[in-house]
C-alpha cells in the first residue's frame, strides 16, 4: 500500500450515540439544556467568588480554576456533538478533530492535577489550620495552578502529535461521540504499541500519581479527624472536605475505569456513556456540589441576592 493511501484522511465521521432521528432530537434537547445549565452554573460560581471578598481564599481560587476547566472541557465537546445530532453528514475535519482531542485531553489532565492540588489544600486546612494562610499563600497557589495547566497541556500536546501522525489508511469512521484518543487510535492501520506505552505512562503521571497524592492527603485528614474529640468538630472537619471528595470520586473513578483497566475492556457503548458522563454531567454537577450545604457559598448567595433586590 502506498504512503498516499495510508497516511492522511481529510475528515472523520463521528458515529455518535444513535442513528434514530427521534432519539437524536430528544438527545439534542436534553444535552442542550444540560450544557446551558453547566455554563450558567459555573459562570455564577466564578462571578460569586469574584464579588464576595469572604470567598477570596485558596480553596475558592482553585474552585475558580476548576469551574473554568469544566466549562472549557464541556465546550470542547458538547457544541460539536449538538450540531451532529441534527446533521445528516456527521463529519469533522482532520484539523478540528486534532484540536478537539488536544483540548479535551489537556483539560482532563489539568483537572486531575488540579484535584490533587485541592486535596493538598484541604489537607493543610484540616491538619494545619493555624498555619493555613501562611502555607497556602498567594505565590504557592499561583504556582500550583500554573503547574496544573502546564502539565496537562504538555501531556495533551505530546499525545495529539503521536496520535495524528499514525497512518489511518482509509479508516475515517470514529465510533464515538467525539475525537476521543482511544477511539482515534483504533483507526490506525499500523502497530500502535508505542501509543499504548505512551498512554500508560501518561496515565501513571497524570492520573495515578495525582490520585495517589489525593489518597495520601485524605489518609492524613482521616487520622486528624479521628483525633478530634468533639462530634461537632469532626463534623465540621468532614464538611470541609465533602465537596472535594465527591468530585474526586466522580472524576478519578470514571477516568480510571476508562484508561486503567485489564484487557477485558468495556464495550464501545460503555465508553461513549462514560465520556458523555464526564463531558456533560460532571461539569454540571460541580457548582451544585460546591453550593449545597456549603455555608460560605450560601451566605455569599444570600448577600448578593439581598443587594440585588433591596
Amino acid at each position: 500500500m502506498g504512503i498516499d493511501n495510508q497516511t492522511w484522511v481529510r475528515e472523520f465521521i463521528l458515529l455518535g450515540l444513535s442513528s434514530d432521528w427521534d432519539a437524536q432530537v430528544s438527545l439534542f434537547v436534553l444535552f442542550l439544556v444540560m450544557y446551558l445549565v453547566t455554563v450558567l452554573g459555573n459562570f455564577l460560581i466564578v462571578l460569586l467568588i469574584r464579588l464576595d471578598s469572604r470567598l477570596h481564599t485558596p480553596m475558592y481560587f482553585f474552585l475558580t480554576n476548576l469551574s473554568v476547566v469544566d466549562v472549557s472541557y464541556a465546550t470542547s465537546i458538547v457544541p460539536q456533538m449538538l450540531a451532529h445530532l441534527l446533521a445528516k453528514h456527521k463529519a469533522i475535519p482532520f484539523v478540528s478533530c486534532a484540536a478537539q482531542l488536544f483540548f479535551s485531553l489537556g483539560l482532563g489532565g489539568i483537572e486531575f492535577v488540579l484535584l490533587a492540588v485541592m486535596a493538598y489544600d484541604r489537607y493543610v486546612a484540616v491538619c494545619e489550620p493555624l498555619r493555613y494562610l501562611v502555607i497556602m499563600n498567594g505565590g504557592l497557589c499561583t504556582r500550583l495552578s500554573i503547574t496544573s495547566w502546564v502539565s496537562g497541556s504538555i501531556n495533551s500536546l505530546v499525545h495529539t502529535a503521536i496520535t495524528f501522525q499514525l497512518p489511518m489508511c482509509t479508516n475515517k469512521f470514529i465510533d464515538h461521540i467525539s475525537c476521543e484518543i482511544l477511539a482515534v487510535v483504533r483507526l490506525a492501520c499500523v502497530d500502535i504499541s508505542s501509543n499504548e506505552v505512551a498512554s500508560m505512562v501518561s496515565s501513571i503521571v497524570l492520573l495515578m500519581t495525582p490520585f495517589g497524592l489525593v489518597l495520601l492527603s485524605y489518609i492524613q485528614i482521616l487520622f486528624t479527624i479521628l483525633k478530634i474529640k468533639s462530634t461537632e468538630g469532626r463534623k465540621k472537619a468532614f464538611q470541609t472536605c465533602a465537596s472535594h471528595l465527591t468530585m474526586v470520586v466522580l472524576c478519578y473513578g470514571m477516568a480510571i475505569f476508562t484508561y486503567i483497566r485489564p484487557h477485558s475492556s468495556p464495550s464501545v457503548l460503555q465508553e461513549k456513556l462514560i465520556s458523555l458522563f464526564y463531558a456533560i454531567l460532571t461539569p454540571m454537577l460541580n457548582p451544585m456540589i460546591y453550593s449545597l450545604r456549603n455555608k460560605e457559598v450560601n451566605g455569599a448567595w444570600q448577600k448578593l441576592l439581598g443587594k440585588l433586590f433591596h
